[in-house]
């Protein structure tokens, strides 16, 4: 009993102390000059966050490269738009290997306005037309890298559609892709050369109202229907063949498209104009191509290289512009004195089908001519010349029609040349 008072005044001791220490903390005024701590937790110091549109520095000298890629088969028949899947599959590895990150396009597309950064050096990977082996081949080798990777897709070339055979995507491959997240946008809804007021689903010349008909189908409904049938946005453009003038530019416009893209392959840059933006075409034969865009040595893009484009009218040809032909094994030929002032070595001439052929050139006729040597396998035929001269590339491309079984005939000419009687 006498420990237990006992150890109530050592208790109240101890105790003692600590209370009056609280009692004084809790009663003292606040200073009118806070400790340091105390301003702190007082007033918050302001984030980064408080400002709603603030957008974080971009890289700006950061570049980009393109790659496009068609058709991947075992046997490769059209190099200029096919190619082995080992081979589409090496150069996915590659870009691993040399540390080139693959971007999706919608990421590069926030970069070019200013919206998010991205590496230094980066890559985008499309996919043209929509071809079934995309989905069989390429979409399985690009999950296994964790690529991103875009698709530009035909209307028309769907299954189902007009030129939709049993080498093409369905819309049910697409929504599957699309349920991915992969990125889809707009081809066109023909794949026609999109400058000339000629429809070949109606195999005829269209006149100006029947033309500015054929552009709005071509460029805003083939966007709409891909809306619709995806639930999707598209906001890009991938121009059939690269081929593009003011005046399909203005319904690009129109359709309000964000992103233009051709087929003239350069190192995108920040300030790249979205009007122009060029992508490298990858083919079976030419791995130089692929090479020199991953090792970022091409040349830099404010967009597309200008190119003045001569009309097929001023350029005699060999066959003819429209003509139709009995032979898949034709002599190609024409006279580019049209052209100006030519530097020899810079003339090119591209066979669809074939890829770049070569072409023998005479200084003297100033004619270049090429005799096919493998029969062509599509029936309707593109040519493409070009050039640079004066300093400047200059360009002309015909198109004729190969019926082994047909006598020979000349198509329509062009509307500003008197138009040919056919024969009977």
């Amino acid at each position: 009993m006498l420990t237990r008072f006992a150890l109530v005044p050592l208790l109240l001791a101890l105790s003692f102390p600590t209370c009056k220490k609280n009692a004084k903390l809790s009663s003292t005024p606040q200073s009118s000059r806070p400790s340091p701590a105390a301003s702190a937790a007082a007033t918050p110091a302001p984030q980064a966050t408080a400002t709603p549109n603030a957008k974080p520095p971009i890289d700006q000298s950061a570049q980009v490269i393109i790659l496009g890629y068609h058709r991947f088969e075992k046997t490769v028949h059209r190099p200029d738009t096919e190619m082995t899947p080992e081979m589409f599959e090496n150069q996915m590895k590659e870009l691993k290997e040399k540390n080139v990150p693959v971007i999706g396009m919608q990421d590069f597309l926030a970069w070019k306005r200013g919206e998010k950064n991205i590496p230094p050096r980066a890559a985008v990977v499309t996919f043209d037309d929509g071809w079934k082996s995309q989905y069989e081949v390429g979409w399985p080798i690009m999950k296994k890298y964790g690529y991103p990777f875009t698709l530009f897709i035909y209307t028309e070339g769907v299954k189902g559609m007009h030129y939709g055979g049993g080498a093409a995507m369905s819309w049910e491959m697409l929504a599957e892709l699309r349920d991915a997240g992969v990125d889809i946008q707009a081809h066109s809804a023909t794949h026609q050369d999109l400058r000339k007021p000629y429809d070949k689903l109606q195999k005829k010349r269209l006149n100006p109202d029947e033309y500015q008909q054929f552009l709005n189908r071509e460029v805003i409904e083939s966007k709409q229907l891909l809306e619709s049938k995806l639930g999707i946005k598209v906001n890009c453009f991938a121009v059939p063949f690269g081929y593009i003038n003011d005046q399909v530019r203005e319904f690009i416009k129109k359709a309000g498209y964000e992103a233009v893209f051709t087929v003239y392959g350069q190192r995108l840059t920040y300030g790249a104009p979205n009007d122009s933006l060029g992508r490298y075409l990858l083919e079976g034969n030419k791995p130089k191509v692929f090479a020199e865009a991953i090792n970022f040595s091409g040349a830099t893009s404010g967009g597309a290289a200008p190119v003045a484009e001569i009309a097929p009218t001023n350029i005699p040809t060999e066959p003819a512009d429209g003509a139709t032909v009995r032979s898949s094994m034709p002599l190609l030929k024409a006279n580019v004195s049209a052209f100006g002032a030519v530097d020899p070595a810079s003339i090119q001439m591209r066979v669809s089908g074939l890829g770049l052929v070569p072409a023998a050139y005479d200084a003297k006729t100033q004619t270049i001519s090429y005799q096919v040597t493998q029969k062509l396998r599509d029936k309707t035929c593109t040519v493409i010349l070009g050039a640079k001269a004066g300093g400047k590339k200059v360009e002309t491309h015909w198109s004729f029609t190969i019926d082994e079984s047909a006598k020979a005939s000349v198509s329509p000419v062009p509307v500003a040349s008197p138009v040919a009687t056919p024969k009977k």
